[in-house]
């Protein structure tokens, strides 16, 4: 990535910063490997809060993951719980993955990835149909013990757009980056702390659109209920 050696100074930093003003993060960790392959492929696409609220839904509606693999897509994001092209394109990736894990394996137990190199099981998961850089790693980091930073869209451009790394940089050498930069014993907690700082900033960018549209609205509507008034006092004289 350009100017590589300045944005390594600003990562620090940024680090250092999210550090001070955060709460310390427990890491998140998986048995199942296959569960947290699908967690990613949703978290991809949707915060954390609502990919946690949908898996208690899945709890009470899918058996298993190998009964949420013959399901349909369209099931699964019904139980997201957004009609959005994100909860299509979650509930999309989610069954391509379970579908291939079950081609390979007659089952969907990845379990035996364990017991296989990380650079190895890298290999094989992107074999999958359905997998993406975000999920793959998430699994790596959550679920093998891997060295990773996974890395949303979202968050990819709040770094662009706060002059953290190069602002032509693709999401693929930001990841490279950010994984020589932050120490695997750091990579989950910063991206614990960059995720949610990305996804607070969004959501406060949404509230202020949201309440300025109310306001235009309240406006609107007064000023419709002013010219009324006024051409019913004409009328009347």
């Amino acid at each position: 990535m350009k100017d590589s050696g300045k944005y390594a100074t600003e990562i620090q930093k940024f680090y250092r910063s999210l550090k001070r003003k955060r709460p310390k993060v427990k890491k998140v960790e998986y048995e199942d490997v296959s569960e947290s392959l699908i967690h990613g492929a949703i978290l991809e696409y949707m915060s954390e809060s609502a990919v946690e609220a949908a898996f208690k839904k899945f709890a009470n509606y899918f058996v298993d993951l190998n009964d949420m693999r013959v399901s349909r897509a369209e099931e699964v994001a019904e139980m997201l719980g957004q009609d959005t092209e994100e909860a299509r394109k979650a509930g999309a990736s989610v069954i391509r993955i379970l579908a291939s894990i079950f081609r390979r394996y007659n089952n969907v137990d990845l379990s035996a990835l364990r017991k296989a190199g990380k650079r190895q099981a890298r290999a094989i998961l992107e074999k999958f149909d359905g997998t993406s850089n975000f999920s793959i790693d998430y699994c790596m980091l959550t679920a093998l013990r891997g060295h990773a930073v996974p890395l949303t869209e979202a968050m990819a451009k709040y770094l662009r757009d706060n002059k953290l790394i190069h602002p032509e940089a693709e999401r693929g050498d930001i990841e490279g980056f950010l994984t020589r930069q932050i120490s695997a014993a750091n990579a989950y907690e910063f991206y614990a702390f960059l995720r949610r700082e990305s996804e607070s900033k969004a959501a406060g960018i949404a509230k202020r659109k949201t309440t300025t549209r109310t306001k235009t609205s309240e406006s609107e509507t007064q000023t419709t209920t002013a010219k009324k008034e006024q051409e019913q006092e004409l009328t009347a004289n």
